[in-house]
């Protein structure tokens, strides 16, 4: 836990509230710039403590159909890296809620590390997961994040061993990103009980607030995730799923995230 002295963002919120933290995901630029930060402030305004923004990228090997649809429209609409930090930039004219940005390796070393997270650190931005990159190769990572003041965020999976789940400890600053199932990213019908396992399990290696992600939809679901004792709950494919039914409707849109975000908060 060096270097953890400074709280940014993301630690302010976990320490500030008593209750698990609301984390909403979408796909940056989806489906074009100008919704995508009108639904943004919609999560905000609903309660939304923790914004994670998805780059969107053409092969997003962790995401269901329905965040895939999502990139594919950001991209189609035109959606670049600087677009992704434009977004960031006008969020942050409007609100101070931490943002997360939820990228792959790909795009991180084509701009090149430093480069990546200097600019994200000049937009705002105060995390950053790169999906695909594991923790044995993430030291120079790591290293440029906390320069510029970034948390380094990783993932956490059942099949993760105690001795990687360490590993992983070690490295992380702001929230650890539990994968609540096995597979790709989409809503499920239940919190499975692998997923409260695993909560206990990293718990025993780690003081750092543990928010668990993939396939959590529902209030119910909010509720059996916060009873568990996680910090935190990740929602993404609910919430790219009102997006996407209301393309041409963003005020409709802006009402249905709002009051979805209500009642997660509500259930948390």
């Amino acid at each position: 836990d060096a270097g953890k002295g400074m709280m940014g963002r993301i630690g302010a919120v976990f320490s500030r509230i008593k209750k698990p933290a609301f984390i909403g995901f979408t796909v940056a630029g989806d489906p074009d710039k100008e919704t995508c930060i009108r639904a943004a402030m919609a999560l905000i305004e609903g309660g939304t403590d923790i914004l994670e923004l998805g780059v969107p990228f053409s092969d997003p090997v962790a995401d269901g159909p329905t965040i895939q649809k999502a990139d594919e429209r950001a991209l189609t609409a035109g959606t670049k890296m600087d677009t992704v930090f434009e977004i960031v930039r006008e969020l942050r004219e409007k609100t101070d809620v931490p943002v997360v940005f939820l990228a792959y390796y790909n795009m991180v070393y084509h701009r090149g590390v430093d480069r990546f997270y200097k600019e994200a650190h000049e937009a705002g931005v105060d995390g950053i997961l790169i999906a695909d990159m594991p923790v044995e190769e993430s030291d120079d990572v790591c290293e440029t994040a906390l320069r510029y003041g970034i948390d380094p965020i990783f993932l956490i999976t059942r099949t993760t061993s105690d001795e990687r789940i360490k590993k992983i400890a070690a490295r992380a600053h702001g929230y650890l990103y539990l994968v609540a199932v096995l597979g790709v990213t989409g809503v499920r019908d239940t919190v499975s009980s692998g997923a409260l396992e695993l909560l206990q399990r990293v718990k025993n290696h780690t003081t750092l607030p543990l928010a668990l992600g993939f396939g959590i939809a529902t209030p119910d679901h909010a509720k059996t995730c916060a009873e568990a004792g996680a910090d935190g709950v990740i929602v993404g494919s609910a919430i790219v799923e009102i997006i996407g039914k209301n393309l041409g409707n963003p005020d409709k849109m802006e009402r249905d995230l709002k009051t979805y975000v209500g009642q997660m908060k509500k259930a948390l």
